[in-house]
């Protein structure tokens, strides 16, 4: 398959270099970016996501693990320094390690407040400008059309929403290049130098974010068959040439990533699946399509409520899905890319509905496709159904740049190579009858992606590690081999603010307990460490506000908590329950002593 079968539906040759159009439009992104992220920026040291807060503070962690495992020239695939003594395999969770590690030296500069910040924002407007890049050098020849389509495939409000605490779902830079570069493997000639940027590209994405790398190959293949199909003589001449490319592309990067993959499925701390196939049931919920996303301009907080999903991977607004279908049916006989994308949008949109169809919250009795599917069908029990629908993102976002793409050339002729283009560009010729095309048409994509322009995520304040975390008051208590124990002990649930006691102090001492994905029972996934009797304690009181009535039992636990943690010493900061936790922790390991703006329990005797 190579883009030289359906030339750029343009008078002008593509060029590779930068035009002023060019500046202006990353410029554009760049500022959205700051836009998306400016309530971080208030107070950066001090301000997370209001919306998941433990997500932001794990890519915290993760920022400052790349700074440590180059400082201190680990292996970066596992960290001892979350869930001590067991450790945590990153290659096994959402590690990010292709943006940590080579971030490093900033991070150690600045610190991961800031550089999460700066990144988020980064991330947002790259995955604009790459996309931008590919369509106008590969699709349209309207600046302003690859500007609308890569505006959407960045700022989407999906990825936007993804922004609140995951930016691995926003950093997507990679993947139009991708796609691009699979388009262009059947170039006769080629197909050694496409298929090693194939699999370099491939390989680094591997470790930014493997789901969307398999949300894109899976787009990918649907493309070529739907190509396969409409172009059956051209693909046939092609197929040797494409699928040499793709052999070389696919064994580059299983060479480069094969140990990696395998630390992810076999090193210490690796699982198999997800306990129970938790992500099974998240399936989308056909009323999000046509509602307006909570982070952009047209967005009602309170819609969360009325349809309740996790996630709003579309919400695309009922204006952007109506100029979608009528971009669909204009351009479907004109423009084998919409063909493509409208199947795209099909497929991806049906697969995403999940075991059971949903409307405005629920669950109706109709299955959907993912009732169908074995819950423990390797790669695919990871992932979510709804994520599905990212695809259908980017599928709207190409056939909103074809749109625009086709209103601007309404009344020029096409070029003479496109002979599939030459009927549908005599259709929408200059005359009397058809100068309203163009102005409708910027006005109808205009109105309907301008009520999706992002808001600034919502953030919250969150109190700062204590000073005796942030001055290493606390070196003389931890010897190498110890670890500190925060209180509440870090978990999924409990324990953010602790968590970010490791990320903003670089990893220096070890923790137990933290927030990641690890083996539980039958070596199936869970959240988090499991609990020991401890930590169950500490989050009972937390969630009761009430201390039980402790016995010697209790206490003998706690000891040999202590001893499986290493911990040589334990610390209380403020907290909205401190007044009970210090009671539970005295009740176990007898007084404790006022050190700085903390209370510590110096275990070293007990254990």
């Amino acid at each position: 398959m190579s883009a030289t079968a359906d030339p750029p539906t343009d008078t002008r040759p593509a060029t590779g270099r930068f035009v002023r159009a060019d500046v202006l439009a990353i410029g554009a992104y760049v500022l959205l970016g700051v836009l998306v992220c400016l309530n971080y920026w208030g107070d950066v040291g001090n301000r997370v996501s209001s919306h998941l807060p433990t997500d932001h503070s794990w890519f915290e962690w993760l920022f400052s693990h790349g700074a440590y495992s180059v400082r201190h020239l680990e292996n970066p695939l596992f960290s001892d320094r979350q869930n001590a003594p067991d450790g945590v395999n990153m290659m096994a969770n959402t590690s990010l390690l292709g943006v940590t590690l080579p971030l490093a030296p900033l991070t150690l500069l600045l610190g991961p407040q800031v550089v999460y910040a700066l990144y988020l924002g980064g991330a947002l407007a790259a995955t604009a400008a790459t996309s931008y890049w590919v369509l106008s050098r590969r699709l349209v020849r309207s600046r302003a059309a690859a500007f609308v389509g890569g505006a959407f495939l960045g700022f989407a409000p999906g990825i936007v929403h993804h922004a609140n605490g995951q930016p691995n779902f926003v950093s997507n830079f990679l993947l139009p290049l991708i796609v691009a570069r699979v388009l262009r493997l059947g170039e006769p000639g080629r197909w050694r130098r496409n298929g090693l940027a194939l699999g370099l590209l491939v390989a680094y994405q591997i470790f930014i974010n493997e789901e969307m790398l398999l949300l894109t190959a899976l787009a990918c293949l649907v493309v070529v068959v739907a190509y396969a199909v409409a172009r059956w003589r051209v693909a046939r001449a092609q197929a040797g040439t494409f699928l040499a490319a793709l052999g070389v592309g696919g064994g580059l990067a299983l060479l480069l990533t094969a140990y990696p993959i395998w630390f992810q499925f076999n090193g210490p701390q690796s699982y198999r699946g997800l306990q129970g196939g938790v992500f099974h049931s998240w399936g989308e919920d056909l009323a999000a399509f046509v509602t307006f996303a909570r982070d952009t301009l047209a967005g009602d907080p309170a819609v969360e409520k009325t349809i309740g999903l996790t996630e709003q991977n579309t919400w695309f607004g009922w204006p952007v899905v109506l100029v979608t279908l009528a971009a669909i049916v204009l351009l479907w006989r004109r423009s084998l890319a919409a063909r493509i994308a409208a199947v795209l949008v099909a497929v991806f949109t049906v697969v995403s509905l999940g075991p059971r169809i949903r409307l405005n919250g629920v669950e109706t009795g109709t299955y959907g496709p993912w009732h169908y599917v074995p819950d423990d069908l390797p790669l695919v029990e990871m992932m979510m159904p709804t994520r599905m629908t990212l695809v259908v993102t980017g599928a709207v976002g190409v056939l909103l740049a074809l749109a625009w793409d086709a209103a601007a050339r309404s009344g020029r002729p096409a070029p003479a190579s496109d002979a599939d283009l030459q009927s549908a560009a005599t259709e929408v010729a200059a005359g009397p009858r058809r100068r309203w095309v163009r102005p409708v048409g910027y006005a109808a994509i205009a109105l309907a992606v301008l009520p999706l322009v992002p808001r600034p995520l919502p953030a919250q304040q969150i109190d700062p590690p204590p000073a005796f975390i942030t001055s290493g008051a606390w070196r003389p208590y931890v010897p190498d081999g110890r670890t500190l124990v925060p209180v509440p002990v870090p978990s999924n649930v409990h324990g953010l603010s602790t968590l970010r006691w490791s990320a903003l102090t670089r990893h220096e001492f070890p923790v137990p307990g933290g927030y990641f994905i690890g083996p539980g029972p039958n070596d199936e996934g869970i959240f988090g460490a499991p609990n020991r009797p401890t930590s169950t304690l500490i989050y009972s009181t937390m969630d009761k506000g009430a201390v039980p009535a402790l016995t010697d039992e209790d206490r003998r636990r706690a000891v040999e908590d202590l001893r499986f943690w290493r911990a040589s010493v334990v610390v209380l900061g403020a907290h909205p329950r401190e007044a009970v936790l210090r009671e539970l922790m005295t009740g176990l390991l007898g007084e404790p002593r006022r050190v700085d703006d903390v209370w510590l329990w110096d275990v070293r005797p007990l254990v």
